[in-house]
């Protein structure tokens, strides 16, 4: 079996070639090409910053509402109690609660792909950081997913039609999944534009120069193609 992923990469591959910057179009059609996998592939962006995640004036996080969504079923986790609790069950949320929900995922739960909070509810996720931090499912305000009650139910909405983040890893670079290798062409361009215009508008103060250094795009299985124009 792992003779024949590797063939599947290599004539996958063989498509690409890697000296050689492309146009967006270009681009998603390749990657749409170079998926070999029997599942539907997540498209996934790559962008090598010239920020430096140690300096907190370069820091870079942020959210994008995606115009074709990811093409992924989104859990939804929300804390919150009271009306809000009743506004997210009926917004759609998958699951609703507070301490019991908190013990849940003290025990090893973490059935669920994103994380959202009311402010009060703060108290009870804080003691959770130590598992959902790692996993990148810590409700903060940065992320826009510590939420007054008023603005659940438009959040919830978002997130389930394609609202994802975007942050800088301790390597300076950002890593987004944009979509599937089932969606068109153009609505993988769709989406990448939408990235790019966002990570562009939540430009640190402390950035220097071009923000973007190299941006590739790629699918879960297939290779890296590299884009041009990425600033």
């Amino acid at each position: 079996m792992a003779n024949q992923v590797g063939k599947n990469y290599k004539n996958s591959a063989a498509k690409v070639d890697t000296s050689k910057l492309y146009d967006k179009l270009t681009a998603a059609q390749l990657v749409k090409e170079a998926a070999f996998a029997k599942f539907d592939e997540t498209v996934e962006v790559h962008m090598r910053t010239s920020l430096d995640p140690r300096k907190a004036d370069q820091l870079l996080r942020g959210t994008v509402l995606l115009p074709h969504g990811t093409g992924k079923r989104v859990r939804i986790l929300v804390f919150a109690e009271g009306e809000d609790a009743r506004a997210a069950q009926d917004a759609g949320a998958d699951f609703v609660g507070s301490d019991d929900i908190a013990k849940k995922i003290e025990e090893g739960w973490t059935e669920f792909d994103v994380a959202i909070a009311t402010p009060p509810m703060m108290r009870v996720v804080g003691r959770l950081g130590r598992v959902l931090g790692p996993r990148g499912l810590m409700p903060s305000p940065k992320a826009g997913t510590v939420v007054n009650g008023p603005d659940l139910g438009r959040i919830i909405e978002e997130t389930r039609l394609g609202r994802v983040e975007f942050r800088l890893d301790k390597t300076a670079n950002i890593h987004v999944g944009i979509g599937k290798v089932s969606f068109s062409a153009e609505q993988i361009v769709e989406n990448l534009d939408a990235l790019l215009d966002a990570v562009r508008a939540n430009r640190p103060a402390g950035a220097k120069g071009s923000l973007v250094k190299r941006l590739t795009i790629t699918s879960t299985m297939g290779p890296g193609i590299k884009i041009e124009g990425a600033n």
